[in-house]
């Protein structure tokens, strides 16, 4: 295992044990803003009804969330990992719940004022909507490390490092921001790499 890497067990994304792991790994100092865990929440709500929302708010234990406000991640944590579990029969998977819930929480970000900003700073491009993410991260979170390296003019490698999520979460929510922003043919791999690394593949068509 690398220097600097938890030592931590990996478990499948999604499950019971990846919770607790990742839980653990939490501190005071790891924060979301409101807006952040408010569009996820809508996600919920968009694939499932708002009688599972307000089950997956009362697993957080927030009664009410405020954009700008910040919560610990560990509020998130709960209120995503419960929303899987409760769609992965509708879904077909696990797997598939986190992604589809990311990737509606990613549509949901793009139209919020923070999303919109973002838009403005690319300009319609998608590469430099690409080159922005870390600093959309930055913005509404106060944990981890993201970068972005070049594989091609129409790819790039997204590194994420000390992020909560569970990697089928990213890799719909990159894939609900790109499309929402009417990036053609895109395309997200993402790879986990231990509980709090993972590395995600994104293409586009030109």
């Amino acid at each position: 295992m690398d220097a600097g890497r938890a030592e931590w067990p990996m478990a499948v994304p999604g499950s019971d044990e990846d919770l607790e792991l990742r839980l653990a790994l939490t501190s005071p100092s790891d924060t979301a803003r409101g807006m952040f865990l408010r569009t996820m929440l809508e996600a919920v709500r968009t694939l499932g009804d708002e009688e599972l929302m307000r089950r997956c708010q009362a697993a957080g234990g927030e009664e009410k969330l405020v954009d700008f406000f910040i919560y610990p991640i560990t509020v998130n944590l709960r209120m995503v990992f419960a929303a899987a579990r409760m769609l992965e029969t509708r879904c077909g998977s696990r797997d598939e719940a986190l992604r589809q819930l990311g990737r509606r929480a990613g549509e949901c970000f793009l139209a919020s004022t923070a999303g919109l900003a973002l838009q403005f700073l690319a300009r319609g491009n998608t590469k430099r909507l690409v080159s922005n993410l870390p600093s959309a991260y930055r913005a509404a979170v106060s944990f981890g490390a993201r970068s972005v390296v070049w594989t091609g003019r129409t790819s790039g490698r997204l590194t994420m490092r000390r992020e909560f999520m569970p990697y089928p979460f990213q890799e719909g929510m990159l894939l609900g921001v790109l499309e929402k922003a009417h990036a053609k043919g895109v395309r997200v791999c993402g790879h986990q790499l231990s509980t709090l690394e993972s590395d995600y593949d994104i293409s586009w068509e030109t």
